[in-house]
């Protein structure tokens, strides 16, 4: 029956499933099937389980004429028409808590290895070189971390970096009094002005697309340290490359790119003449993942049992 139907697009957590069958929901799984044939069938369900495989626009929500909710398995609802489906009444689940001690531990890790140069000293030490002066590093200590959005993510590194000695954590938001022990809410112009690393914990919309650029680079008061694992579009790349180019920049560690695919899942499909995408492949100073900042063997788990509580928490099977 249409009431208790959930469509499942990309595959999660078997306890996700699990826990909705105990629930007395039915799952219905198309984890590879093109959104072309699965439209027509969207009136037949309660609830829509995605994580980034398509968008869910107003036309998906329009066919949806019985969602009561949909559930994004991840940090951010950037891939749904938020606005249309709240008029609409139906439910946006989300599970920033899920993955926000992964999230945080990565971006501590990827300025770690950024500031002590661990991908040229690996590079040369494969290639035969054991060059110690040319990879000195720097420590955090003495160092003030700038964080720009203080949510789950953001505060999960604030909080790590707390087991260090002699670190100024600061943090940016566009609310107010989200400040706490282990970070002092302050001006961006006050952080561009103090700090020696910049963090990005900020969602994808229209006020942070291109939120890092030649102006915000120019107005760092010190060379800084750059760290995204956010969304890859709040970063314009090419303004980027002129900023590592300069050493205004000293290192990027990017988990994400300006040229993921809308899934995720690529940036080498459209981008095989890209110049500012080749430098940032072959420079030294920069450290890339693969998005998979909150992508652990914990977070997995997490993420869909977060999600599962927050279906049970709608109550729509008695």
């Amino acid at each position: 029956m249409t009431q208790s139907k959930i469509l499942h697009v990309d595959q999660n957590h078997p306890l996700l499933l699990k826990g909705l069958e105990a629930l007395g929901y039915e799952n219905v799984l198309a984890y590879s099937a093109p959104l072309d044939e699965l439209l027509p069938q969207f009136d037949n369900y309660i609830g829509l389980v995605i994580r980034s495989r398509f968008p869910v626009d107003k036309k998906c929500l329009d066919f949806g004429t019985h969602l009561k909710f949909i559930a994004r398995v991840g940090a951010g609802l950037e891939n749904i028409n938020v606005e249309y489906a709240k008029e609409r009444g139906i439910e946006l689940i989300s599970a920033p808590e899920g993955n926000r001690n992964a999230v945080g531990e990565h971006a501590l890790g990827m300025l770690l290895g950024l500031m002590n140069n661990l991908r040229p000293a690996h590079h040369s030490i494969t290639e035969g070189y054991w060059l110690r002066e040319e990879h000195r590093g720097f420590e955090l200590e003495g160092k003030t971390i700038g964080i720009i959005g203080y949510g789950n993510t953001g505060k999960s590194f604030a909080k790590k970096l707390q087991g260090f000695n002699d670190v100024k954590v600061l943090c940016y938001d566009i609310l107010e009094g989200v400040g706490d022990l282990a970070a002092e809410q302050v001006s961006l112009k006050e952080l561009l002005k103090k700090a020696h690393v910049v963090s990005l914990h900020i969602p994808e919309t229209s006020k942070t697309l291109g939120f890092i650029n030649k102006k915000f680079i120019d107005n760092m008061h010190h060379p800084f340290w750059l760290i995204n694992t956010a969304r890859g579009k709040v970063i314009i790349t090419e303004e980027l490359v002129e900023g590592l180019k300069t050493r205004k920049i000293l290192g990027a560690g990017l988990d994400v790119l300006e040229y993921e695919s809308s899934s995720f899942y690529s940036i080498f499909k459209s981008n095989k003449h890209n110049s500012a995408l080749s430098y940032l492949l072959k420079s030294d100073q920069v450290l890339l993942s693969p998005h998979v900042g909150g992508w652990t063997v914990e977070s997995h788990h997490r993420l869909a049992q977060t999600i599962l509580d927050k279906i049970k928490a709608l109550s729509l099977i008695v």
